[in-house]
């Protein structure tokens, strides 16, 4: 990670590593975060319900997997960014959850930038009006962008998909200068790296730091 911050012109402190617990256990997450790693992401609603308050410690809670709107009321209250808005009908789902916690919940906005039909997210063209519609929603703080990549044998074909998302964001801070759309959440473990070199501020990484 620090090699690829430095070769993008920033500082290793600004990439922000999520590491993803899906199907570990407590106990592992427990290691984890006594190695001093402190924001995890869940990518299943009920496996984070499950393990929300379980684990003792400074822990932060992510959510990065497809969020269907009738699994909201498990997540929205328990995590500190959820990364999967895809639709509008979504966002306010999250949005009404909130308003009944009495919370504003900060959220990032899933972009399909391959096009493929398996993967979720918001085409890249319809980004902008999935921003105004969260706007709307005062409990709905739109903190930045995620993408998944295709799966790709050469990682540097990845490349152009990541360049996508951070070009999407920097259209969206002109567009919306009062909104902070910083926050770039894109690469995994096979391409993290690559993810890095074109903008991203948070990775999403699960067997490097698991593995047994």
């Amino acid at each position: 990670m620090a090699e690829s911050a430095v070769k993008s012109g920033r500082s290793p402190e600004d990439i922000e590593l999520v590491a993803v617990s899906k199907g570990r256990s407590p106990e592992l997450i427990a290691r984890a975060l006594q190695a001093g790693q402190k924001t995890f992401g869940e990518n299943r609603a009920q496996e984070l319900r499950d393990k929300v308050g379980k684990i003792d410690g400074d822990i932060e809670w992510h959510f990065i997997g497809h969020l269907q709107t009738n699994k909201v009321n498990m997540v929205v209250g328990n995590v500190s960014l959820i990364h999967s808005i895809d639709s509008e009908r979504l966002a306010r789902a999250v949005a009404r959850r909130a308003t009944h916690l009495g919370i504003r919940q900060d959220v990032l906005l899933q972009v399909n930038v391959s096009g493929e039909e398996s993967k979720y997210g918001v085409e890249s063209d319809e980004v902008s009006r999935l921003v105004e519609a969260a706007m709307d929603e005062p409990q709905l703080r739109v903190r930045g962008l995620m993408t998944i990549a295709p799966v790709i044998v050469n990682i540097e074909e990845s490349r152009p998909y990541f360049r996508r998302l951070r070009e999407l964001r920097d259209d969206l801070a002109e567009r919306f200068p009062k909104t902070d759309v910083s926050r770039l959440s894109m690469g995994m473990s096979q391409d993290y790296r690559i993810a890095i070199e074109e903008g991203a501020n948070m990775v999403r990484v699960g067997t490097a730091i698991f593995s047994e």
